[in-house]
């Protein structure tokens, strides 16, 4: 189960990202998160900001409704969206998700 949390006007989901990947991806589980797979190299916040723009193009948000809250230098992030409910998010990661949980 992806780790998934409401906060008022936003939500936080837990992805782990993969760095400097040859094509960009979302998709799966890696350790209770949502598995993220970015071209841009974990340098200077570049990955960062690959991580925010393919989760606010899934989400239908706008770029900067979307930010890394928490492990800006590890690959375990937590993101915020803004304008979203935990029932839209859990929605429309559905079809992104794994069947084999935790792995």
């Amino acid at each position: 189960m992806i780790g998934i949390k409401q906060h008022g006007d936003h939500c936080t989901i837990d992805v782990h990202v993969t760095p400097k990947a040859k094509q960009a991806s979302i998709g799966g589980c890696h350790d209770s998160a949502l598995r993220v797979s970015v071209t841009a190299p974990a340098d200077k916040g570049k990955a960062n900001k690959a991580v925010e723009k393919s989760i606010a193009t899934i989400f239908g948000v706008a770029k900067s409704n979307v930010e890394v809250v928490r492990g800006s230098t590890s690959r375990r992030k937590t993101v915020a969206i803004a304008g979203v409910s935990e029932a839209e998010v859990r929605k429309r990661l559905d079809p992104l998700l794994c069947d084999d949980a935790g792995r």
